[in-house]
């Protein structure tokens, strides 16, 4: 490694397990200290756990880095607040926060429960957004800092997922608001939607069939089964984000999996028609939609069709 992060300090939250995991080793390897956060819970969000945090400092230490483990709940405001002064007391400073920790409750939307929406909104963007916030603080007095948050492709019209797709897609919208309100102090803020096999995204079901195409030598992404889905690959690109490289890079929302890093278009109007008057009536919206901006809309099926 390149010692690309040295001097720097990152917190990287749900970092026992999985994608998390794999972002703090990467951070790590390119000599950044980081904050392992993770309240060790299960995919639910239900029990805790000290050991996933401490398991993952412990290999960083062993790999001759700077860790120390943090297990707190980033749905608590104040709690998040904490997480960012044990960086600072801990290390001197704070450079990078990476948002990953998560939780998932699916259900399809006429089954879901109130409690099911709540706890996975909680963890996914009040999450996000504290820690952003307690963070931002310190980046606008240093003039300096990193966001990189967790987004998913599930945002974009996931079934069985609306609480999980809603908060996804409020990340990206929250990563926008921080790219524009912090670039004035030399802050960026980038979103990153990991395609991975982990507990959370990945059932019995799923893995014995990644497993069996594996077997196959089934290709997708560039390795065939769940070699493709390697969780670890997120950290390159997060480690890259978080870098001096990636200066001028912000508020855009990328794909990374496998072999592939891809960047979505920031949603911009698909076409546009005006009205013969001041502005729109009902008659005229039922009169011209279908012959003008209808056809575009047509053409183009949105999620679902």
């Amino acid at each position: 490694m390149a010692n690309r992060l040295e001097g720097k300090v990152a917190i990287v939250t749900g970092a026992g397990r999985g994608i998390g995991r794999g972002e703090a080793l990467a951070l790590a390897a390119e000599g950044a200290a980081v904050i392992v956060n993770d309240l060790g819970v299960s995919t639910a969000g239900e029990g805790t756990d000290e050991g996933p945090a401490a398991d993952v400092v412990r290999e960083i230490e062993a790999a001759g880095g700077r860790a120390a483990a943090n297990t707190m709940d980033i749905t608590n405001h104040e709690a998040s607040s904490e997480i960012v002064k044990q960086a600072l007391d801990t290390f001197g400073r704070l450079d990078i926060v990476v948002n990953n920790a998560g939780i998932l409750r699916d259900r399809m939307i006429f089954n879901m429960t109130e409690a099911e929406w709540d706890a996975v909104v909680a963890v996914h963007m009040k999450g996000t957004f504290n820690l952003c916030k307690h963070a931002a603080v310190v980046f606008r007095q240093q003039r300096s800092g990193r966001f990189i948050n967790t987004g998913s492709e599930s945002g974009l019209g996931s079934p069985g997922q609306p609480n999980y797709a809603a908060a996804k897609e409020g990340i990206v919208g929250l990563t926008r608001s921080l790219a524009t309100a912090m670039g004035r102090y030399n802050c960026t803020a980038n979103a990153v939607r990991p395609r991975a096999a982990t507990r959370m995204t990945l059932s019995p079901e799923m893995e014995a069939a990644a497993r069996a195409a594996e077997a196959r030598g089934e290709q997708r992404g560039g390795g065939s089964g769940l070699a493709a889905l390697d969780p670890g690959v997120v950290g390159s690109l997060v480690t890259f984000l978080a870098s001096d490289e990636a200066a001028e890079i912000n508020g855009r929302d990328f794909l990374v999996g496998g072999n592939e890093i891809g960047v979505f278009t920031i949603p911009m109007v698909e076409a546009r028609v005006f009205s013969s008057g001041p502005h729109w009536t009902t008659d005229e919206v039922f009169a011209r939609f279908n012959d003008t901006i209808g056809k575009v809309v047509a053409s183009g099926p949105g999620p679902g069709m």
